[in-house]
């Protein structure tokens, strides 16, 4: 893949992250800000985005999202189909409520 591909590959990926979040942030507040992993501040951010605004943040070459999955046990958890699934689900959103929150504003 080269550059210019990349380059498109991570702009779509933006471009959909950014639409979806905008969606659930719309839909349901809170459960979007604990999915996404944001501040209630940068939700009001996303959801008041413009069309044009949303489109130049997606153009971006870095990708806007990122693995909240710092912990290996939390990655495990998710990945883990040999046990109770629904179980383990339960028990990483338990554990992620109380990782903080990602500060998007530096």
């Amino acid at each position: 893949m080269n550059r210019t591909q990349l380059h498109e590959e991570i702009k779509e990926a933006n471009l959909s992250y950014m639409l979806l979040a905008r969606q659930m942030i719309q839909e349901d507040r809170e459960s979007a800000i604990f999915r996404l992993g944001i501040t209630e501040e940068m939700a009001e951010v996303i959801a008041g985005l413009s069309p044009a605004q949303l489109l130049k943040m997606s153009a971006s070459n870095m990708l806007l999202c990122r693995f909240r999955f710092d912990e290996k046990l939390l990655l495990n958890m998710i990945t883990d189909y040999n046990k109770d699934r629904m179980m383990s689900q339960t028990h990483t959103a338990i554990m992620m409520v109380g990782q903080p929150v990602a500060s998007l504003a530096g």
